[in-house]
């Protein structure tokens, strides 16, 4: 497995040694979020994962819980890990943001599906449809959720095209927002080495765990990371455990 697809135990810090690098770090991890972000009109973004990201949440999570045994701190790694890009591919946090209340549950009612409805466009490449929220789904009859997980698969064609600096263009078509946006220069150059690796083309992992959320943990979280919004996520293994305490907001 290529060392920059996956985490081990020996990447992390230790409690006290996160806790005192914590806050002067804080600023690099939210700046290298920022750039990983792209907004797609006024209420979508997408915050593409890479492993740096994910060493940080897990690094946070371990904080935040308190977690110092072997099998806890593996227990993590192991929810965290398949969100980092394979080689072949991008993968996102998609974040609905509209700040009222009563606006977000309209316009939530009203974008059922949106996270299906989610492209990157390379030039002169068919397009490549997002692959949403594999580990259990956010949409109902009634509304969507506010943020999903996509993931988006790449052919060596399309790598290559990239790799050689094509025009990205990330998208929407669904009814009720369309929209896409050309990917800057300064943002494309901080991805190729999560979707480009010559050795892509090798068995994607079976997991492609992605996270659920548990609202217990949210304002924890926020404060941590205030670059991820609002809402909390947590691998689905903890999403259970909090439906089990009667404490989860979908």
């Amino acid at each position: 497995m290529n060392a920059m697809t996956t985490i081990t135990r020996a990447d992390l810090l230790t409690l006290e040694a996160y806790a005192k690098i914590r806050q002067s770090s804080k600023p690099a991890a939210i700046a290298h979020r920022r750039l990983r972000s792209v907004a797609l009109g006024e209420h979508i973004n997408l915050q593409f994962e890479d492993r740096q990201t994910i060493q940080r949440q897990i690094q946070e999570m371990l904080h935040i819980e308190k977690i110092f045994e072997e099998d806890g701190i593996q227990s993590e790694i192991e929810a965290y890990a398949p969100l980092i890009p394979d080689g072949g591919n991008w993968k996102a946090t998609m974040l609905i943001e509209y700040p009222d209340v009563h606006e977000r549950k309209r316009e939530l009612a009203r974008l059922i599906g949106v996270e299906d409805r989610m492209f990157v466009e390379v030039e002169g490449h068919p397009r490549v449809c997002a692959i949403a929220d594999e580990d259990l789904d956010r949409s109902t009859d009634e509304k969507t959720s506010a943020v999903h997980f996509v993931r988006f698969e790449f052919n060596p064609a399309q790598r290559a095209a990239i790799r050689a600096g094509a025009s990205v263009k990330l998208g929407c078509d669904h009814t009720h927002y369309p929209a896409h946006v050309t990917v800057s220069p300064e943002t494309l150059p901080a991805w190729p080495a999560t979707c480009v690796d010559a050795v892509a083309d090798r068995c994607r992992h079976l997991a492609h765990g992605l996270m659920g959320l548990g609202c217990a943990r949210a304002r924890a979280l926020d404060r941590a990371l205030p670059g991820l919004g609002r809402d909390q996520l947590r691998p689905r293994r903890h999403l259970r455990r909090l439906r089990r305490g009667g404490a989860v907001r979908r």
